[in-house]
């Protein structure tokens, strides 16, 4: 397995531990009042921005302590360039990910077009972005393992 394989792999088992143990901590402070409350957008906000600056860091450091045990297990040193292959393997890979992104901005938009509750639109925001991030790292995986 490639080094770039690896960190594919890693990326997405990353992603799915991040966005489940914030998840599970913001839960038990869903606020408990009405729909619309202020309190209740305050929490969808600082939800979409917390996880946002929570997820950023937490790959940095997975990423740090994934090259460094790379290195230790395998004696090797991580890639210092990309070739024309491993661009446009990541070109592939954003622009699959922004594609999920730009339909799960989409639904959300359309829910408050249908009068839903603004903490559907946030719920949406947040699902597509998760799901946009994987989709990105699957893509990723799947053009180094089957090619381009």
């Amino acid at each position: 397995m490639t080094y770039q394989e690896k960190k594919s792999i890693v990326s997405i088992i990353s992603t799915i531990l991040i966005f489940i143990s914030f998840s599970a901590y913001k839960y038990v402070q869903y606020p408990k009042e009405g729909l619309e409350s202020t309190e209740t957008l305050h929490y969808w906000g600082s939800f979409v921005l917390v996880l946002t600056l929570v997820s950023i860091f937490a790959h940095i450091v997975i990423s740090i302590v994934f090259n460094i045990v790379f290195r230790i297990t395998t004696g090797e040193k991580e890639p210092t360039f990309a070739d024309e292959l491993d661009k446009h393997i990541e070109l592939k890979a954003n622009r699959n990910g922004f594609f999920v992104f730009i339909l799960g901005f989409l639904l959300a938009m359309g829910s408050l077009v249908i009068d839903q509750p603004a903490q559907v639109m946030f719920i949406i925001l947040i699902i597509s972005g998760f799901i946009s991030d994987l989709t990105g790292s699957v893509s990723k995986l799947y053009h180094y393992r089957r090619g381009v």
